[in-house]
């Protein structure tokens, strides 16, 4: 095939890493991991993902439970035999130290779509010498697997392998040439340049989709409509295009002033695509923002960073825009009841069986003494009111007995959805003695009636393994459910609550065993970061509500600025090619303005 030939079936993936900036802008834990470039003709490569990582190396674990974290470097990505592909990369210590455990070896990641992968283990290669670069081909002549490597002092050896997945099959290393890797022309910010592959046009396609954020090219609305009223004029929807082919369902404000619906005739109508337009930040000094609806009405809830978590005010409103300016009450603070003495953090609005509750976390206290408790709701209460909130019950395991032993474990973010008929909490959880763990993230079924009680074991869904999960400290926290199309879409916020913060996603299917930590697919790169959206740092902790339109919107918190207050923020929730959540979609590409006007012939009966 010729090289033109070969040019209209196949684009290019450039493999590479970042050299690390200072630790507010781009530290080593995460420059330290595999990122991926996109070409169509594999000369000028342009990144992906807002030039963040992609795959990350997992944490080892210790016998008390304890996580090292590790990184990577020299990644180079091949064909595996059976057409999918293979990452080899030398796993390094989270700074880039040399890891004593991974001497002469090298570590093996496979993957059938170069976005999700599995971290197969280290190749035994035999050697006595710390494996500073290397490269894998697959030689079909000899149907084995090449794998090149150098020691960083000048010697570069090969082994063998018929099979990739046998991690300690490689033959004993031979002496080898030097190897060098072919450099492309990308101008990308901080770029150490690995290898390029060709891959089907089909597979770079869907990278893209996957790894940039969409943009409205095009409004489609119906060119003629016969209506009788203003409410089926106001049923009429737009649907916006974007460039990855997703869709999405918009109202359309009509001006409706040159129709007369009394009498019978036919009306050029023009109109224009609604957007609410939410400025960040929505509240400065609200964290862990929740909204929730309840008998018709929306409500607001956050962490009070103004007081210093010491109480939780509710906002009303009948609609989700006037929730930003609308007067707060107070319905909880640390002095009225005993036991409850501080750090409010993270409520939520959750209805179990009809019934409101406010899940959050509180302290007698100190820090070490966090818990997840939950207020009910009183039988045709209002929310505005303190009074009509039951004194908060702290979250019990199956047995009776507190979730978790004050001073030596604590919980907090705890969350509640429903599937099939089951109710489960999701929270976090982080063991303090005899050794700090860090936080991970637990599931269990809860009581319906009892919403704070367990009625089962529960058990780990998720720990800080990768890099960008444990940067500064090993913290999984703040998880929350979009249950759309069958899936089960869990956000959780990682590493220190600064401007490192991220957001990360598991995925289970309805139909799994949820109490099963394999049920749920970890994405192996956070989904929101500091480098998502220009002005926000530290973004986290989602909540999402479905509006009377039946939109999806993400509440969550960032800082304006490195050193700015954690403030929230509210945008839409896109769906991509896959259906999976987009949670980095500004304003200007949701609906791009030039689009925005539209007209439609109506037919008055």
């Amino acid at each position: 095939m010729k090289k033109t030939d070969l040019q209209e079936t196949t684009n290019y993936i450039l493999c590479y890493t970042r050299l690390p900036q200072e630790e507010v802008i781009y530290s080593p834990k995460l420059a330290y991991s595999m990122h991926l470039g996109y070409s169509e003709d594999g000369k000028y490569f342009t990144d992906l993902n807002h030039n963040s990582g992609v795959l990350f190396a997992k944490a080892t674990n210790n016998e008390d439970g304890t996580l090292n974290a590790k990184s990577l470097k020299n990644p180079y990505i091949f064909e595996l035999s059976d057409g999918t592909y293979g990452v080899v990369a030398v796993r390094t210590e989270p700074y880039g130290e040399v890891d004593t455990s991974s001497k002469g070896k090298v570590l093996l990641f496979t993957s059938s779509d170069l976005l999700q992968y599995k971290e197969v283990g280290l190749i035994d290669l035999r050697g006595d010498a710390y494996v500073d670069d290397v490269t894998c081909k697959y030689k079909k002549k000899k149907e084995a697997y090449v794998i090149k490597w150098s020691d960083g002092k000048g010697n570069f050896y090969k082994n063998y392998l018929k099979d990739m997945t046998i991690l300690n099959s490689a033959s004993a290393p031979e002496k080898a040439k030097a190897f060098e890797i072919d450099s492309v022309y990308a101008g990308i910010e901080g770029i150490v340049q690995r290898n390029v592959i060709s891959v089907p046009k089909e597979l770079a396609h869907r990278l893209v989709c996957k790894l940039t954020v969409p943009t409205n090219i095009k409004i489609e609305v119906p060119e003629s409509i016969t209506a009788a009223s203003e409410a089926e004029l106001k049923a009429v929807r737009a649907t916006a295009v974007y460039n990855d082919g997703t869709t999405d369902t918009k109202l359309i404000d009509w001006d409706m002033a040159g129709i007369d619906w009394s009498k019978s005739g036919t009306y050029q109508v023009k109109g224009r695509v609604h957007q609410e337009h939410y400025v960040f930040p929505v509240a400065t000094n609200r964290a862990d923002p929740c909204i929730g609806k309840w008998n018709g009405k929306y409500y607001f809830i956050a962490t009070n960073d103004a007081d210093g978590n010491h109480s939780l005010y509710i906002r009303e409103a009948d609609n989700i825009p006037d929730l930003v300016n609308a007067k707060e009450a107070l319905i909880l603070d640390s002095v009225t009841f005993e036991g409850i003495g501080g750090l409010l953090w993270a409520p939520e609005f959750h209805v179990v069986e009809g019934q409101l509750y406010i899940y959050h976390g509180a302290t007698p206290g100190e820090f070490f003494c966090e818990e997840s408790h939950v207020m009910q709701l009183r039988e045709g209460g209002n929310p505005m009111c303190k009074e009509d909130w039951s004194r908060p019950y702290r979250a019990l395991k199956k047995d009776g007995s507190f979730l978790c032993e004050a001073g030596k474990t604590i919980s907090l973010d705890m969350t509640n959805f429903e599937i099939n008929g089951e109710y489960y909490v999701a929270w976090s959880e982080r063991q303090f003695m005899p050794v700090d763990l860090g936080a991970w993230i637990y599931i269990a079924k809860v009581d319906p009636k009892e919403p704070w009680k367990l009625i089962c074991d529960p058990i780990v869904i998720t720990k800080p393994d990768y890099g960008w999960a444990n940067n500064h400290v090993f913290v999984d926290e703040g998880p929350f459910t979009i249950i759309k199309d069958g899936k089960i879409f869990m956000t959780f916020s990682s590493a220190l609550v600064d401007e490192t913060y991220v957001v990360g996603l598991l995925t289970a299917d309805m139909n799994a065993d949820l109490l099963k930590q394999e049920s749920w697919i970890k994405t192996n790169y956070p989904i929101l970061t500091s480098r998502s959206l220009p002005g926000e740092y530290g973004p986290g902790h989602n909540a999402y509500v479905i509006d009377d339109n039946g939109t999806y919107w993400n509440t969550y918190h960032a800082r304006p600025g490195v050193e700015a207050p954690r403030s929230s923020g509210i945008r839409r929730v896109h769906f991509d090619i896959d259906g999976y959540p987009v949670l980095d979609l500004p304003e200007y590409r949701d609906l791009t303005k030039t689009l925005a006007k539209v007209e439609i012939k109506v037919t008055v009966k």
